[in-house]
């Protein structure tokens, strides 16, 4: 997964889907990128709420500078130092349409749009917040991804760690993970199982500049003929 998603939802459509409490409010996006703001989910008090983050993770004792934390490897996210925290207690579901992918060819960048038959899905990700220069705390994410399978991996190598709805609460329950090895697994084969449903397909190369698109432009993710 190389840094771009889609979120064609509304707010209204998010709190259905997800079943979530409380307010919050987003608009569809054909291009989400890093350093962006996005909704992610979270339980609080035993109830499931969306917020709004930036997608990068900083937890409040990394300085900052460097490029943005925005994806970690399941390999290596229950050990590795910048992560490992936020996996043990600070996990959350990132809602996604579906995300990119681009293939080398000749003449450039191919962008392809990887989705699923499911109204929304859930990737896991992990949260972590730090004070801004205004002494504001601020909500920041990454998203966790693996190796690719099925249609993902005709493109890329990695893809995002996607959870089967009987997984959402217990992934973002405020609950310590006491059992790494047993949760990575689980994460390994539910992500595998909707990996399994994913398809990928050719999009207009609009998408390749991302400073020039209109991230409400469905027109986006429309599949076109090579």
């Amino acid at each position: 997964m190389r840094g771009r998603y889609v979120i064609a939802k509304t707010s209204s459509d998010l709190l259905f889907e997800f079943d979530a409490g409380g307010e919050f409010e987003w608009e569809p996006a054909y291009s989400v990128a890093p350093t962006n703001s996005a909704p992610i989910l979270r339980q609080h008090d035993g109830e499931r709420e969306f917020e709004i983050a930036k997608w990068g993770f900083r937890p409040s004792w990394a300085k900052a500078g460097g490029p943005p934390r925005i994806n970690a490897r399941l390999e290596t996210v229950a050990t590795n130092g910048l992560f490992r925290g936020a996996f043990a207690g600070s996990r959350c579901i990132v809602p996604m349409s579906g995300y990119y992918e681009w293939e080398e060819v000749e003449d450039g960048k191919q962008p392809y749009f990887i989705s699923s038959p499911a109204a929304v899905l859930a990737a896991a990700g992990l949260q972590a917040a730090y004070k801004d220069e205004n002494d504001e705390w601020r909500s920041t994410f990454t998203i966790i991804t693996r190796e690719a399978k099925d249609a993902s991996g005709e493109i890329h190598d990695r893809m995002p760690v996607f959870l089967e709805p009987e997984m959402f609460d217990r992934w973002i329950s405020a609950e310590k993970i006491e059992h790494k090895d047993a949760m990575l697994h689980e994460l390994d084969e539910t992500s595998a199982a909707v990996a399994a449903t994913i398809t990928t397909l050719p999009v207009a190369r609009a998408v390749n500049n991302v400073r020039k698109l209109d991230r409400t432009d469905a027109s986006l993710i429309e599949a076109i003929t090579l």
